[in-house]
């Protein structure tokens, strides 16, 4: 059974202002020193004709995972992350991410799309699904990934409002 994620985030910034800050190597490399735990790396980058790709690696501590998870896990809660981004059909840009959890049989997936807001600045949303596919444990798994998942997209969204504001003074 799969779990829903559902983020949304408002931005003062133009939706270009953030695709090109979400798509920056820079960016991401600092997003990731920030929020990306242990072992976080940008693993690729590419970039062409407006297309982008890249795939990350974020780390959870296990002392941060319930107990019911950690005893899958044996050890920290790794994610392999893959992002692309294009210009949407009507204006603003629309992507896709999937993730995994090496070891665990399952998936993360969504869809994304940032436009301009209709008062100025932006708007980013996700949609996307956690599945995980164990016996007895997959839902208690996909719920505690889920809940991961919305938090680091929260904080993403704090900390893009503060890069680009860093960079816009």
């Amino acid at each position: 059974m799969a779990r829903r994620i559902e983020h949304r985030a408002t931005t003062r910034w133009t939706a270009a202002q953030v695709h090109a800050a979400l798509v920056d190597p820079t960016y991401l490399q600092d997003r990731l020193t920030v929020l990306g735990g242990k072992g976080a790396t940008l693993l690729e980058h590419s970039s062409d004709n407006g297309n982008s790709r890249f795939r990350l690696r974020h780390g959870v501590a296990s002392a941060d995972l319930p107990p019911a998870v950690r005893s899958f896990l044996k050890g920290d809660l790794v994610i392999e992350r893959t992002e692309t981004w294009q210009p949407a059909t009507n204006g603003g840009y629309q992507g896709t991410v999937q993730a995994g959890i090496p070891g665990v049989p399952g998936h993360i997936k969504g869809q994304m799309l940032l436009v301009d807001g209709a008062d100025g600045g932006s708007v980013l949303g996700m949609r996307g699904e956690v599945v995980v596919n164990i016996p007895l444990f997959g839902g208690k798994i996909e719920e505690t990934i889920a809940a991961q998942v919305v938090k680091l997209l929260q904080k993403e969204s704090e900390h893009t409002a503060g890069w680009l504001a860093e960079r816009s003074s």
